[in-house]
């Protein structure tokens, strides 16, 4: 008697192609920040200084951040001797991918400058530093402006040091 062997049906074939490729390992995405040679990881904390610094270049920008944020780092400063100055991603929020990242700054603009131009080179800006900084593709920059700096204010928002808080 010969082994004979029953041919599979389309369907048959199809569902066995499918598992196939199931189980097998997806292939590795290949990008700036995923190479053949090895994968980069980046922190979030990195993501959001430089963020946050590229936000404070931005011209109209007095300050980062809410104000109940900077009284406590004021606060905070004092208490343990600090320098006063901010922490370089304080109003700085993000939420980061494999190779994407969405950027939230919250800002406090000179009196005087204009809101949607200051948010919008605050957009560019961001874009541009944490893109090239870290070859994460940046998906969207939201800008809170949660207080306007006026002139008569420098008096109340000096550190211990008699530097402007911002």
């Amino acid at each position: 008697m010969s082994d004979t062997v029953i041919p599979q049906t389309v369907e048959e074939r199809q569902s066995a192609a499918a598992k196939a490729a199931a189980d097998a390992p997806a292939p590795k995405q290949i990008d700036a920040l995923h190479t053949e040679h090895g994968d980069t990881t980046i922190a979030d904390t990195v993501v959001a200084k430089i963020a946050g610094m590229a936000a404070r270049e931005v011209p109209g920008v007095y300050a980062m951040g809410n104000a109940a944020r900077r009284a406590i780092s004021s606060v905070t400063n004092r208490v343990t001797g600090g320098t006063g100055q901010a922490s370089v991603s304080d109003g700085v929020s993000i939420e980061k991918g494999e190779s994407q990242a969405t950027v939230s700054v919250s800002v406090v603009v000179e009196y005087g400058a204009s809101i949607v131009t200051v948010s919008e080179q605050i957009r560019e800006n961001v874009i541009r530093a944490v893109e090239f900084g870290t070859g994460l593709e940046v998906v969207s920059v939201d800008v809170n402006v949660s207080d306007v700096h006026l002139p008569d204010e420098d008096d109340d928002a000096v550190d211990t040091a008699g530097a402007p808080l911002r």
